[in-house]
């Protein structure tokens, strides 16, 4: 494994390797967990090299408290690394080294994609990750980059974004990975309490009843069920649930032949926020 902290020394690396498999690259901001380590160990099965980005992205957060308290576990990051392949390069540059001296987004048209669900509640949220993942594609160049479907939305914004910017690059979507008891594994877990921890798995059993129900009842039934299971677990507080079509993200009135399905949580469990979905057909 080698480690490399600017585009220069990135650059001198790469020149240096015969990638005729290609070259993948999987971006994280650290804090790393099993279900980055599903995306890493499929990347080095489908790659020569695979570069994995540790870049805690500052314009992607729009609230300050939880870019502070964001988990930064570096040296822990490096030693799951090189656990999973000698074949990757971590590239953990400098905010300096990606935004210079002015730490600010662009601006995107993601065609609405944007403008729901996590873009409703999270303002400028999407245009940090689009700057920073169309950042690392341009210094990169890999031949595929891979995204866990735990944040789908980002998914296919990041698809769009690949579509727009013209940019030579497959984009990977790759399960959701669970812990044991269901919940969709997440950095912002470690914050929680054992206790929230077990509480929280009732996010995922929601969902899993929902997609039984969608299968017989409208979109509108199955959200007001949800919310109602919810109220009866103060403990957990959902910000929204919605059912959209997959390609759209647009909430649906009526289902429709032919279209897939997607339900989507943002669950509170005290201070620290949640998100999963599923696929209903």
């Amino acid at each position: 494994m080698v480690l490399v902290k600017t585009e220069k020394e990135l650059k001198a690396h790469l020149s240096s390797l015969n990638a005729h498999k290609g070259l993948g690259l999987v971006p994280t901001m650290g804090a790393l967990h099993k279900g980055h380590a599903s995306l890493i160990t499929k990347a080095v099965s489908e790659n020569d090299t695979v570069i994995v980005s540790i870049f805690v992205n500052p314009t992607q957060f729009d609230n300050e408290e939880d870019l502070i308290k964001y988990p930064k576990t570096f040296n822990a990051d490096l030693k799951l690394l090189e656990r999973i392949s000698d074949k990757i390069i971590v590239f953990a540059p400098s905010i300096k080294a990606i935004y210079g001296n002015q730490v600010k987004s662009r601006s995107y048209d993601f065609n609405g994609l944007d403008q729901v669900m996590e873009g409703a509640f999270r303002d400028g949220h999407f245009d940090g990750v689009g700057t920073i993942v169309e950042a690392l594609l341009t210094i990169v160049s890999p031949n595929r980059a891979y995204f866990g479907k735990k944040d789908f939305q980002q998914l296919q914004i990041i698809k769009k974004l690949v579509e727009t910017q013209k940019l030579a690059v497959e984009i990977i979507g790759c399960p959701i990975v669970r812990e044991t008891n269901g919940l969709a594994l997440s950095s912002r877990n470690e914050r929680l309490s054992k206790t929230l921890r077990s509480e929280a798995s009732f996010i995922y059993k929601t969902l899993k009843a929902a997609k039984i129900k969608f299968g017989t009842k409208s979109a509108s039934y199955v959200k007001e069920w949800v919310q109602k299971q919810f109220k009866e677990h103060p403990e957990l507080r959902l910000e929204y649930i919605e059912i959209t079509d997959v390609d759209t993200l647009q909430s649906i009135q009526r289902k429709k032949k032919n279209t897939k399905y997607r339900a989507f949580v943002a669950v509170y469990a005290k201070d620290v926020r949640l998100i999963d979905n599923i696929a209903l057909n």
